[in-house]
């Protein structure tokens, strides 16, 4: 099929285009590539892979035509870099989504995809959350996430399938490397720091996800029955990896020997959600095929290569996007007649 990977090159989006691009599919990657081509060169290889470098905002209708299947994965991608401008936030996380959706159903795109985030549950006061408990989004993020969710679901109809899948936290190892997500960053601090810090007292639920688990879901959506799917919503991940954020550290403890847990007593962060995942199971025989210290250890061994490192810049979405932020400014004072040089 002809799949648009909106937020292709990010995290997630890079290694979905993989494993699109491994069963033949024509892929379409449509992104900003704010982290750099480089990071997806070995993709560019591929004769059935196409990037289109633009942003959803803007991005002409015509990319959509004789499209299959779009999988948007586009935006902003965690709280506090979200936090950085909310006008640009709103514009790009809910403005841009419902966008993409609204041009796929006018280009005849048969199925959309959304990914959201199991994070909406936010302030969870039950455990097992499941698709239809309340949502108590604590971050703007996350209620965006809700809205687009709303706005992305009225659009759905016997000729456009509406399928919306909320991640738990993910982990792994990715071409977009992230160490602003729990296993990833506790990983980082283990191997380099030999310490690990838990805040809030670590009694706050996680549900969690390695990321090929994440793509996994997705290409089975994509080949699944529409009366399955369409006007659904999934949680995606698994019951057995729900996990409190000291077990988490723990279980990084045993991975990278000798490494100290220190418990902090504050925490910014307000979230605690324990999430079911029966759903997908039962709907689609759904099931993860890797654990939480299987991911740790995978983080780790791609640290001892030097695949990937802490001291890149781009792995903390906050700190890139803040460096970004500031070289536009002081490009904007040292330019003239549009260029430095």
């Amino acid at each position: 099929m002809k799949v648009l990977v909106t937020g292709g090159a990010g995290y997630i989006g890079s290694m979905l285009c993989d494993e699109l691009l491994k069963v033949d599919h024509h892929v379409i990657c449509l992104d900003r590539v704010f982290f750099g081509l480089n990071l997806i060169k070995d993709l560019l290889m591929y004769p059935n892979f196409t990037l289109v470098r633009d942003d959803i905002r803007t991005v002409d209708k015509s990319v959509f035509e004789s499209v299959d299947v779009v999988m948007d994965l586009a935006g902003i991608s965690n709280d506090p870099a979200c936090d950085l401008d909310p006008g640009i936030t709103e514009e790009i996380n809910h403005q841009g989504i419902i966008r993409v959706a609204h041009l796929a159903k006018e280009m005849g795109v048969q199925r959309y995809i959304f990914s959201s985030s199991c994070s909406v549950y936010g302030t969870g006061v039950e455990a097992q959350l499941i698709e239809n408990s309340i949502t108590r989004p604590v971050s703007l993020y996350a209620k965006l996430k809700v809205g687009s969710e709303s706005g992305i679901t009225d659009l759905a109809d016997d000729h456009f399938c509406v399928t919306i899948l909320r991640n738990a936290t993910v982990y792994g190892l990715s071409r977009r490397m992230r160490f602003d997500l729990i296993v990833n960053i506790m990983t980082l601090h283990a191997y380099t720091k030999r310490k690990i810090y838990v805040l809030g007292g670590g009694q706050q639920w996680r549900p969690n996800v390695h990321i090929k688990d994440v793509c996994k879901a997705f290409i089975m959506i994509m080949q699944a029955p529409q009366e399955k799917i369409n006007r659904e919503i999934f949680n995606v991940g698994s019951n057995e990896q729900n996990f409190q954020v000291i077990q988490v550290a723990n279980m990084i403890r045993d991975v990278v020997p000798y490494t100290e847990v220190e418990i902090v007593s504050d925490d910014p962060d307000r979230r605690n959600y324990n999430v079911s995942f029966d759903k997908i199971s039962r709907v689609l025989d759904y099931q993860v095929e890797r654990s939480v210290i299987e991911g740790a250890v995978e983080v780790k061994q791609g640290l001892e290569r030097g695949q990937i490192s802490g001291d890149d810049i781009r792995t903390s979405t906050l700190k890139y996007y803040k460096y970004l932020l500031d070289a536009e400014r002081i490009l904007e004072d040292v330019s003239l007649k549009g260029r430095v040089f």
